[in-house]
C-alpha cells in the first residue's frame, strides 16, 4: 500500500502557520468555494484567507435574502393571487415585470453558488448535483421571462424563487454539518497560546511571541497556562491536562527530566521547560499533519459513492428530458410537462450522495484525533473492519518494555516486603537495569528500602553492602554456583524456566530470597486481547525474546499463537506466514523496528508513539501506549463503514420512489409534485444525511471507554 509523508508543510516554518483542510465541500460540488487556510501567526490567532464559517454565513445571507425579496414575488404572482381571491386588489400596470425584476435579483444572487458551480461542473466535464440544480432553475427563469416579454405560457417565478430558498437553506444547514465535522483541527490549532514567557540570562521573563523561540530557549509555563510548546522540564514539578491532545482525562504528572507537550494546560506548579522542537518538528504540528492528511486520502467508499453520483446525474437528466417530451405527447402544456422536469432534476440531485461519505469520514477524523488516534491512510482504516487477526510486537507494546518485579519467594522466615526492603536499599545505590526495576517494584508496593553502608559493585555477579549491621547480598544463580551455594526450590525453577531474571538475597552469606524480575506485562494488555477476542479477531504474538518467555506471556494473555526468538528483520517474514494462512492482519509495534512489518500488514498500527508521532511505517498512528486503543480503532472503524452504508442506502434508496412521483407517476391519483416540494424533499435527505453521520460521534463510547476504564 503506498505510504505518503506524515509531515508535509503542518506548520509554515517560522511563522507558525498550519496550512488549513480541505474540506469536504469540494466531494460534493463547492470547488468554487474551497475553504482557505486556518491560520495561527506570531501574534494572534487568526483565519489566513476567508474564514472557515464564511461559507455558512454565505448561505445564510443568501437565504435570508432571497427569502426576503420571495415575499412580493409571491404576492405578484398570478397564479397565486388567483387562489387567494386577490387578483384584482394586487394587479397593477407593468406588475409583471415588477415580478421579472424581483426573480432575477433571487436567480441572480441566491442562484449564484448553483450557476458557478454548473459552469464549474461542465468546464471540467463532470455532471453532478450543482449542473442538475443550475439546469433546472436557468430553464424556470429563462422560459418565464420569455413568458415576461410575449411568449405564450405561464410564468413559474414562484415555484423558482421557493426553489432557491429551499435549496440555499438545505445549504446553509448541510454546511454548518459539515464545518462543525471538521472544526476540531481549528481547535487544535487555537490549543496554542500567541506568546510564551521567555526567560533571559538573569531568570527575567519576556514575553515573546511563539515564532521567536529557538531549541535551548528557556520558557516559564505558570499555574493554568497552556504549554506554549514542546519542551523538556528542567525546573519544578506540576500536573498536566493533555486531554484535547490525547483523550486522556486525567491529567498526568510531570518532573524535572519529563516532556511537557504544546496545548497541554499546567496545573497547580510553575515549570521552566528547555525547548526542544519547533516549527512541524511540535506533536500539535504533526497532529495536524496527519489528521489533514487523513482527509486528504481518498476513500475507496467514496469512489463508490462518486460512481453513483454521477450516474444519478445522467439518470436525472435523461429521466428529466423523457419526462418532458412523454407530458408533451400526452397533449399536457408546456408549463405542465416543464414543471415536472424541473422537479425530477432537482429531486433526483445526488446532494446527499455526495455527502453520504464524506461527512462520515470527517466525523470519524475528528473523533480518532481527539482521542489520540491517529489516521494516516482512509482506505486502510477502512479495511480494518475486515481484520481476523492481530499481530503484537512484545516488548514496548503488550508489556512495559523494562523490568518489574514479578515474583519474590522467601526461603527463610523473612516476610517478602522485608526481603524487599534488604534488596531495593542495596539496589538503591546501582543504575543496573536489573536494579531499577527493583525500585521502581518496592515503590509499587509500597516498601521503603534500608539505609545502606560499605556499597560494593561485584563485576557481572551483583552488589553488596552492610546493612542494620548485616552483610546482604543481591546476586546472580552464576555467584551460587561459585561460592558452592545450593537452593532447592521447585517455584524458583518454574520462574526461571517462564523466562523470568531471578536474583537471590543472602543475608551473611544465608540465602533468604529470591526475586523474579520480568519484563511486566500491561495491565490494558490482558482487557485488549479479551476485547479483540470478543470481536472475533485472533490475537497473536511476535518477539525476539526466548521461547519460554514468549509462551509465558502468550498463556497469560490467553494469545492464539506466538513467535519467539524472531529477529526485526524476520518480523516481516511472520506477517506473511499470517497472511498465507487466510487472515487479513494487522500489525501492531513501536514503528521503528517494526517498520518492514508494519507495511507488509493489511493495517499497520504504530502504538505508543508519544509525542513522536511522524512514523513512516504506519496507517495508524496511536498516541497511547495503551493496546486497548488497537481495539478502539477497530471498533470505530467498524461503526464507520456501517454509518457509510446506510448513508449511501438511504442517499440512492429514496430516489427509487421520489424521481417516479417527480415525473408526475401519481397525477392521476393527485399526487403532484412541484420544484419547491421536489427541493424540499432533497434538502430534507441530505440533512438526514448530515444528522446520521454526526450520529457516529455516539461511536466515541468505544473510544471513551478505554479511557475511562484506567482512570
Amino acid at each position: 500500500m503506498g505510504r505518503q509523508t506524515a509531515l508535509q508543510a503542518a506548520a509554515a516554518g517560522p511563522s507558525h502557520t498550519h496550512e488549513g483542510i480541505r474540506q469536504v465541500t469540494s466531494a460534493h460540488g463547492h470547488e468554487s468555494m474551497d475553504h482557505q487556510q486556518i491560520g495561527h501567526d506570531d501574534t494572534r490567532h487568526g483565519h489566513s484567507g476567508h474564514d472557515h464559517s464564511a461559507m455558512v454565513a454565505d448561505f445564510r445571507r443568501r437565504f435570508w435574502i432571497s427569502l426576503i425579496i420571495t415575499i412580493p414575488v409571491l404576492a405578484l404572482s398570478p397564479l397565486l393571487q388567483s387562489l387567494l381571491g386577490l387578483r384584482q386588489s394586487l394587479a397593477f400596470p407593468g406588475d409583471s415585470y415588477v415580478l421579472f425584476g424581483l426573480s432575477a435579483v433571487v436567480f441572480f444572487y441566491g442562484g449564484w453558488p448553483f450557476l458557478t458551480g454548473l459552469a464549474n461542473e461542465v468546464s471540467n466535464r463532470r455532471p453532478g448535483m450543482m449542473t442538475l440544480i443550475g439546469v433546472a432553475i436557468t430553464v424556470a427563469f429563462v422560459y418565464s421571462s420569455a413568458v415576461v416579454f410575449g411568449l405564450t405560457g405561464k410564468v413559474f417565478f414562484w415555484e423558482l424563487v421557493t426553489l432557491i430558498d429551499v435549496m440555499l437553506l438545505g445549504h446553509w444547514i448541510e454546511m454548518k454539518s459539515v464545518m462543525g465535522a471538521s472544526r476540531a483541527l481549528e481547535a487544535l490549532v487555537q490549543l496554542l497560546p500567541a506568546t510564551a514567557h521567555r526567560l533571559n540570562a538573569d531568570d527575567d521573563a519576556q514575553d515573546v511571541p511563539i515564532a521567536a523561540l529557538r531549541p535551548g530557549d528557556r520558557v516559564l509555563v505558570k499555574p493554568g497556562e497552556r504549554v506554549p510548546i514542546d519542551g523538556v522540564i528542567i525546573k519544578g514539578r506540576s500536573s498536566f491536562n493533555e486531554a484535547m491532545l490525547t483523550g486522556e482525562s486525567r491529567p498526568v504528572e510531570k518532573g524535572v527530566g519529563q516532556e511537557a507537550v504544546g496545548g497541554a494546560v499546567n496545573g497547580e506548579g510553575a515549570v521552566t521547560l528547555e525547548v526542544r522542537k519547533t516549527g512541524d518538528q511540535t506533536y500539535l504540528s504533526q497532529v495536524i499533519a496527519l489528521v489533514r492528511q487523513a482527509q486528504d486520502t481518498r476513500s475507496r467508499t467514496q469512489d463508490l459513492a462518486n460512481r453513483a453520483a454521477l450516474w444519478l446525474t445522467y439518470t436525472a437528466l435523461s429521466v428529466g428530458g423523457i419526462t418532458l417530451i412523454f407530458w408533451l405527447g400526452f397533449g399536457k402544456g408546456f408549463e405542465f410537462a416543464l414543471e415536472r422536469m424541473v422537479t425530477v432534476m432537482v429531486i433526483t440531485c445526488p446532494h446527499a450522495l455526495g455527502l453520504a461519505v464524506p461527512l462520515v469520514v470527517a466525523v470519524s477524523t475528528r473523533l480518532t484525533a481527539q482521542n489520540g488516534l491517529l489516521i494516516r491512510d482512509r482506505a486502510a482504516f477502512e479495511r480494518a473492519r475486515n481484520l481476523n487477526a492481530v499481530l503484537f510486537d512484545k516488548t514496548g507494546t503488550l508489556t512495559e518494555g523494562r523490568f518489574g518485579i514479578a515474583e519474590v519467594v522467601p526461603l527463610a522466615d523473612l516476610r517478602d516486603e522485608e526481603i524487599l526492603a534488604f534488596a531495593a536499599g542495596l539496589e538503591s545505590q546501582s543504575q543496573h537495569p536489573i536494579a531499577q526495576g527493583m525500585m521502581r517494584g518496592a515503590k509499587e508496593r509500597g516498601v521503603k528500602p534500608k539505609a545502606v553502608d560499605q556499597f560494593q559493585s561485584l563485576t557481572g555477579q551483583g552488589a553488596q553492602a552492610v546493612i542494620e549491621g548485616r552483610m546482604v547480598r543481591v546476586v546472580s544463580p552464576g555467584y551460587l554456583r561459585e561460592h558452592g551455594i545450593s537452593v532447592e526450590n521447585a517455584r524458583i525453577q518454574k520462574l526461571s524456566e517462564e523466562g523470568n531474571t531471578v536474583v537471590y538475597v543472602l543475608i551473611d552469606d544465608k540465602p533468604v530470597g529470591a526475586i523474579a524480575l520480568a519484563d511486566i506485562i500491561r495491565k490494558e494488555s490482558f482487557e485488549a486481547v479479551a476485547r479483540l477476542k470478543a470481536m472475533g479477531i485472533k490475537c497473536m504474538m511476535v518477539t525476539g525474546d526466548a521461547t519460554a518467555v514468549a509462551k509465558s506471556v502468550a498463556e497469560k494473555l490467553g494469545l492464539d499463537d506466538y513467535f519467539a526468538e524472531v529477529l526485526p528483520q524476520q518480523k516481516l517474514e511472520k506477517v506473511r506466514e499470517v497472511k498465507a494462512r487466510g487472515l487479513t492482519v494487522a500489525m501492531i509495534g513501536d514503528g521503528v523496528n517494526d517498520a518492514p512489518a508494519l507495511v507488509e500488514s493489511d493495517l499497520g498500527i504504530a502504538i505508543g508513539a508519544g509525542t513522536d508521532v511522524a512514523i513512516e511505517a504506519a496507517d495508524v498512528v496511536l498516541v497511547r501506549s495503551d493496546p486497548r486503543d488497537v481495539f478502539a480503532i477497530l471498533a470505530l472503524s467498524r461503526a464507520t463503514y456501517r454509518k457509510m452504508i446506510q448513508n449511501l442506502f438511504w442517499a440512492t434508496g429514496y430516489n427509487s420512489f421520489a424521481i417516479p412521483l417527480a415525473a408526475g407517476v401519481g397525477y392521476h391519483w393527485g399526487i403532484v409534485l412541484g420544484p419547491a416540494i421536489g427541493a424540499a424533499l432533497m434538502s430534507l435527505s441530505t440533512v438526514i444525511v448530515a444528522i446520521n453521520a454526526e450520529l457516529l460521534g455516539r461511536a466515541r463510547k468505544l473510544v471513551a471507554s478505554t479511557t475511562d476504564a484506567k482512570n
